[in-house]
């Protein structure tokens, strides 16, 4: 793809309509913020012993989506996937744009942002969390520098080596947010360390989920065409990360049983867990696995673009219900801080915890996902992020050589 056949979106009055709803996302979950600091954390579902809620779900999600975000870049630039190229620059201003949504439902949520000072100049080493600095402000960093290696001729000599840095320093950022949990051996359905790799596949599957969304709005929505060949492969290589997390998740599980002593955990997740076990397997593996992989690899349904869109919804929600089981659900179980012994005190110990979600939780999950969707508006409004055209002739070279090969071939016959 030549340079010029990048171009900025124009502002029309659809764009600024779609842009104003997120920002609207924006300002009511900065409201949400605000309310719950003022107020205190008492106005929402969070307690003594659910001490990460709904804002964390989001957060995380949004913070693993960013590294998948970035795979098709990666694709591009590490593996030399041609076809893949004039989708890099979307690539990489999507998983900054998601990381800073994620981030700063993060910061938001802590009910003392001001806090986050101390964490940046005082380091505890032996914390993940502090390690977890470096990689989010290092990630954005590198992706930074490797979109300006894509965008500038005088830097492409470096694509390469800054598309081989970015591709190996968002495995280690997902591999710290998993070890977030799996580091935590008090909690019984965290300690695992399947969830560094398990969190890896994630990423691939919800990023990817986000981008092709993102993708289909912005060339649907400036009626710029984009081949089916190019839909194909994305939405073909979103079912492989579909099917890997489930895998992955089937292996985490199997694992914990063969473990007597998470025996109880395992059973309260997939059993006994309530409005948890409801939503891992009706709303995990059933919707946000199942589904998308028989409208994803259905001979029919699986070339139909309205079957692509609704399998990457459905992947998102049931990374959302992933998320929310993992982080919440982990923390519901009770603490078996005497295995083999039963323990009853004042304390409610050896008692599920009660969560509800509270809405201004919810809304300041949501303010994350407009921080994140009006940043990418913005960057494709001034900055040339989106080729013209992505018709298969454009995209595939193969496409157009048998395409020229066809044309020469009819009048010799």
């Amino acid at each position: 793809m030549k340079y010029d056949t990048f171009r900025e979106v124009e502002g029309s009055k659809g764009f600024w309509t779609v842009f104003a709803l997120f920002a609207a996302m924006v300002a009511v979950g900065l409201g949400a913020a605000w309310y719950m600091e003022h107020q205190g954390h008492w106005v929402t579902g969070m307690n003594n012993q659910i001490v990460w809620g709904t804002p964390h779900v989001f957060a995380v999600f949004l913070i693993v989506a960013a590294s998948g975000a970035l795979n098709v870049a990666s694709i591009a630039s590490v593996f030399g996937r041609v076809p893949y190229k004039p989708l890099a620059r979307l690539s990489g201003l999507l998983a900054i744009a998601l990381l800073v949504g994620g981030l700063a439902v993060l910061v938001l949520d802590l009910g003392r942002p001001d806090r986050l000072i101390v964490a940046m100049t005082y380091y505890n080493f032996k914390s993940i969390f502090a390690w977890n600095i470096f990689l989010y402000t290092g990630f954005m960093a590198i992706v930074a520098f490797y979109l300006w290696t894509m965008m500038d001729f005088r830097m492409r000599d470096y694509n390469k080596a800054a598309g081989m840095f970015a591709f190996i320093w968002r495995l280690v950022l997902t591999t710290g947010t998993g070890s977030i949990f799996g580091f935590l051996v008090a909690r019984e359905l965290y300690d695992s360390a399947l969830m560094a790799p398990m969190f890896i596949t994630m990423s691939f599957s919800f990023g990817l989920a986000i981008f092709l969304l993102v993708l289909l709005g912005l060339y649907h929505g400036t009626g710029r065409p984009i081949g089916d060949k190019i839909l194909m492969r994305l939405k073909n290589l979103l079912g492989i990360f579909v099917a890997a997390v489930l895998y992955f998740v089937v292996v985490f599980h199997l694992t914990n049983l063969y473990a007597a002593e998470h025996a109880g955990a395992e059973r309260f997740a997939l059993l006994d867990g309530g409005i948890y076990t409801q939503l891992f397997w009706w709303v995990q593996v059933g919707l946000g696995s199942v589904v998308p992989l028989v409208l994803l690899f259905h001979s029919g349904l699986g070339r139909r673009r309205s079957s692509i869109v609704l399998a990457s919804i459905l992947v998102i929600i049931g990374g959302l219900a992933q998320m929310y089981v993992i982080i919440i659900g982990g923390q519901a179980y009770p603490l078996n801080i005497f295995p083999g012994m039963e323990v009853t005190s004042s304390f409610n110990d050896g008692v599920v915890a009660a969560y509800s979600p509270s809405l201004p939780e919810v809304l300041l999950g949501l303010g994350g996902v407009g921080i994140a969707l009006a940043a990418v508006m913005l960057g494709v409004r001034v900055l040339r992020f989106l080729p013209d055209s992505l018709e298969d002739a454009q995209v595939d070279p193969h496409h157009a050589r048998t395409e020229t090969g066809e044309a020469e071939a009819q009048p010799a016959g």
